[in-house]
């Protein structure tokens, strides 16, 4: 973790100390009011709905200090005042600046689907050989990548850090501050494509991560991703691929089921054959981890320490909670997009299970026009699977079921209107051997479903 203080960190925002002692040292940075500890520097955020600024006399009873847009002139208070501009720009001047002190490598990742997964198994595959700092929860953004970068760990031989865009020229900028020695692309998807107008858009503001790469660094893009595919010997990058393919320099061979659900391969790079077991459900989870392990041969780590990490490997999304007696849930309500919808009911298909198994699904938002299209996509796919029910909770999600309907499977299909009937419904019809999917976009909620299940 770095540490500024008040007279330093207004020279490197081009600000103005109106008040209080410029050697009033900065550990932390805080953009909510609710969590501030001492020695954090509040950074009021003007928000559509509400403005930072009117918490900072309250804020300053614990933090340390604050950055402010308002208040020009003096400021009566004993705590620092320092008026820049624009907080969020002054905010990403100083993790830019606390980046500058980190000198081991920094791995940056990005991607439509699967990133924030990828970045724990590359933090995964790297630990085992060095110690590793990387991104904490969703500080992805804007606002959180600045917090990751100041709060990266002194000691850290390298950092993993997650980048996440919504608009255009957002990645420009998360570059600029991160400067990453290696970049990983996971998949172009259409997450935000309301946003960004199409999968190509989506592509070259993701390829933007390598903006302000070191020149001498290296770009990962998995090939299993068509539209990453497509980049092959056009980037202007040292560019190598990850994935199934045989053309990729870092391969996963001989994929299969462990007994369990697990998946085991066998990790390939030119004479080297490495056997990998992932503690982890699903197929797709192969790739996340192969990005890891590629990265960590490129740093040159003993692939032997690396390939062990993976079974213990804890996931952060898809949780498998088994409610003994009563049945199982696989909880994936974090979030949802098409190819991540694809990937969890992959997960539910290939599970083996005496019982039945039961796909709850809710709306995607963010797919802008063509959102009607996406969901029954997403249905006729579900439609050729080894599925036994459909649930469906939202308005959106109802082209799940008519997709699945026309294509005459032999899915039973039922509609709800909101969480609490589905939770009446599953509890009322599970048996201990059922199995259910429940996923959907996080503003649905359907977390509610697996906490009144449990509950």
């Amino acid at each position: 973790m770095n540490e500024m203080t008040a007279g330093e960190i207004a020279k490197i925002t081009g600000g103005r100390l109106l008040c209080g002692d410029p050697d009033t040292v900065i550990c932390g940075l805080c953009i909510d009011s609710r969590v501030a500890k001492e020695g954090d520097l509040f950074v009021p955020i003007v928000g559509a709905k509400v403005d930072g600024h009117r918490f900072i006399e309250s804020v300053l009873e614990k933090a340390a200090a604050t950055l402010t847009s308002i208040h020009r002139d003096v400021v009566v208070s004993e705590k620092p005042y320092i008026f820049v501009e624009d907080t969020v720009r002054a905010m990403q001047d100083i993790g830019a600046y606390a980046r500058n002190s980190f000198t081991g490598p920094i791995v940056g990742v990005t991607g439509s689907v699967g990133k924030t997964t990828t970045r724990e198994m590359i933090a995964t595959a790297l630990s085992g050989c060095a110690k590793t700092y990387r991104t904490k929860k969703n500080l992805n953004s804007q606002i959180g990548v600045p917090i990751t970068l100041f709060e990266m760990d002194a000691d850290a031989e390298c950092a993993v850090v997650e980048m996440g865009m919504s608009e255009v020229g957002e990645m420009e900028r998360l570059s600029e501050m991160v400067r990453p020695d290696i970049c990983v692309i996971t998949m172009i998807g259409v997450a935000h494509i309301e946003n960004l107008g199409s999968k190509e858009a989506i592509r070259r503001e993701k390829l933007a991560i390598t903006s302000h790469m070191n020149p001498d660094g290296v770009l990962f893009l998995n090939g299993d991703d068509a539209l990453l595919k497509e980049m092959k010997g056009r980037t202007l990058c040292n560019t190598l691929y990850y994935g199934t393919a045989p053309w990729c320099e870092y391969r996963a061979e001989n994929i299969r089921m462990t007994d369990d659900y697990m998946y085991a391969y066998d990790y390939v790079h030119k004479d080297e054959r490495i056997p990998v077991l992932l503690n982890t459900l699903g197929a797709h989870n192969v790739t996340n981890s192969l990005a890891g392990m590629a990265v960590a041969d490129y740093l040159g780590h003993d692939l032997h320490k690396t390939a062990k990490t993976f079974e213990s490997f804890q996931g952060l999304r898809q949780k498998v909670i088994r409610v003994p007696g009563k049945y199982t849930i696989i909880d994936d309500t974090y979030n949802a997009s098409p190819d991540s919808m694809i990937a969890s009911i992959n997960v539910l298909a290939d599970i083996k299970t005496e019982g039945r198994k039961i796909a709850v699904l809710g709306d995607m938002f963010e797919l802008g026009p063509d959102s009607e299209k996406y969901h029954y996509q997403v249905g006729e796919y579900l439609a050729t699977k080894d599925i036994d029910e459909l649930v469906v909770v939202g308005e959106l999600s109802g082209k799940i079921r008519q997709a699945v309907e026309d294509a005459g499977a032999s899915i039973k299909c039922y509609s709800f209107k909101d969480n609490g009937e589905v939770v009446l419904y599953l509890m009322s019809v599970m048996n201990p051997e059922d199995i259910a999917l429940i996923k959907a976009s996080n503003g649905m909620h359907l977390d509610e479903i697996v906490r009144n299940m449990l509950g």
